[in-house]
């Protein structure tokens, strides 16, 4: 099999929407449908009327109606929400999730990826976190029950995916050891997932996925070929130049001059070790030019991966507002991303574009109250009484101290579950007038964007964006 050269990022929240992926997929290359929070993505487009219908024609394919249609009854409103008018929200994942939650999140993955892979044979993959771990048993059953090809994982040590996808393409329960702050070491968590307990029934065979590993450092990359549960099928090395979630300096962390991490020779990653494992691997972070493909290939890689400047081209799910701010910005060189070392309830650095009027700039934060309502980044911890309960450093202070938390981790946190639909125009309005600010991420590269950009209509499209990293025309590298 012939490994794609080009593996479009996985940017969450829906920014890698199933119409971004699909244009990738049709031009030869992997697209790949960010699968963080879909749950309340779908959720909240049908409440907005699914203008188009795509989202219940999806559903409709659901392999069990019953579930599909109480779905619809739940969030489906046929005039759209007023304006102003807040979304209903959805359960919060917790170590037990409701089944009417894990029915939604099935449903939601299925949807993305079936919209993605319809009306074409080109190759489809799903990129979730290891750090958002509650649903992503869901998450990954609905992807496959829909034909995707890769799941992409990362965030995390992911050493129990591989055989979770093993069980889930099997048809059969899974389970996932859940990291909770504050358990001894011999006392584990468990979250379950069994196929036909939420589906009520079996369904035909389905395909297993190849898994690819975000990592950022060789050790990772044998740690997880030697012990990982199943199959690991490949890797993506991605540098701290990349955006979202960048993995954390190795050893003690040390700032510069403009409160950024400094990375050094130590997270630099051996390409030769990684090829030695004879596994295909994509480089990450920084390689969206021709000559870095190139370079790529060259170290013996199966090619890149490249997120921004997919990410602000017309097919993907970001606000065509903010899409056109940024590519202004970019063109009058106003604007560069930063490395914020505490802003995201992971503990991991995170890339923020400082677009005004964002969540990224402090006064337009701090107007906002601290609020957390989607839960996505919450971290199960143990309470004096044995019990687990929920809590996140960018939600109010005196609830996190409540529960035990660290008071200096509450500084500077950012609530990313609502930044990050806010920027797909799924923001929430709160009933004292506030609407959710967007948090924009992207690569260090973003400069990157003026090579696409069409100086009259300024914009671009996913076709152009591969043309472009193909120029050189490289020859293609089979597993």
């Amino acid at each position: 099999m012939t490994e794609p050269m080009i593996i479009q990022g996985g940017m969450g929240a829906g920014v890698s929407s199933w119409q971004l992926a699909k244009a990738v997929s049709q031009a030869g290359q992997l697209g790949v449908v960010s699968g963080t929070a879909l749950d309340i993505v779908l959720a909240r487009r049908l409440q907005q009327g699914d203008p188009t219908g795509d989202l219940r024609r999806a559903l409709s394919q659901f392999p069990i109606p019953a579930i599909a249609e109480r779905i619809i009854a739940r969030y489906f409103r046929a005039d759209g929400l007023s304006e102003n008018a807040p979304f209903a929200n959805k359960p919060m994942h917790t170590v037990r999730s409701q089944r009417t939650l894990l029915e939604l999140t099935v449903a939601a993955n299925f949807v993305e990826v079936f919209l993605a892979k319809e009306g074409h044979q080109g190759l489809v993959g799903i990129n979730l976190l290891e750090k958002i771990q509650l649903p992503n048993l869901a998450s990954i059953y609905g992807a496959i029950l829909a034909g995707v090809d890769y799941v992409l994982m990362g965030a995390g040590i992911p050493l129990e995916i591989p055989g979770a996808i093993d069980r889930l393409t099997a048809q059969q329960p899974a389970s996932l050891k859940v990291h909770v702050a504050g358990a001894a070491a011999d006392d584990v968590t468990m979250i379950h997932f069994d196929p036909q307990a939420i589906l009520g029934q079996s369904v035909p065979a389905l395909k297993r996925p190849k898994f690819l590993a975000i990592i950022a450092s060789t050790t990772l990359a044998m740690t997880l070929q030697k012990r990982a549960t199943g199959r690991v099928d490949g890797f993506v090395v991605e540098g701290p130049t990349a955006g979202g979630h960048n993995a954390p300096p190795r050893g003690t962390l040390q700032l510069d001059e403009t409160g950024q991490p400094i990375y050094g020779a130590r997270d630099e990653v051996d390409l030769a070790k990684i090829a030695s494992l004879g596994l295909p691997f994509w480089l990450a972070g920084g390689y969206g030019r021709p000559e870095q493909l190139q370079a790529a290939l060259a170290a013996g890689a199966a090619g890149i991966q490249v997120g921004s400047l997919f990410a602000f081209c017309q097919e993907s799910g970001l606000d065509a507002a903010l899409k056109e701010q940024v590519i202004q910005q970019v063109l009058e060189g106003t604007i560069n991303v930063y490395t914020d070392p505490v802003a995201s309830p992971t503990g991991y650095p995170f890339k923020l574009v400082p677009l005004p009027g964002t969540a990224a700039e402090a006064e337009t934060y701090t107007a906002r109250p601290r609020i957390c309502d989607l839960g996505y980044l919450r971290q199960p911890y143990k309470r004096q009484d044995g019990t687990i309960d929920y809590r996140c450093p960018a939600e109010p202070v005196e609830d996190y101290l409540r529960k035990g938390g660290d008071l200096a981790d509450t500084v500077g946190r950012k609530c990313l579950c609502n930044g990050l639909l806010a920027n797909l125009g799924l923001g929430q309005h709160r009933a004292d007038g506030q609407v959710e600010p967007p948090l924009i991420t992207a690569g260090d590269d973003l400069q990157g964007l003026r090579k696409m950009v069409n100086p009259t209509t300024q914009q671009f499209f996913a076709r152009e964006v591969i043309d472009y990293l193909l120029s050189s025309q490289p020859l293609a590298v089979s597993s």
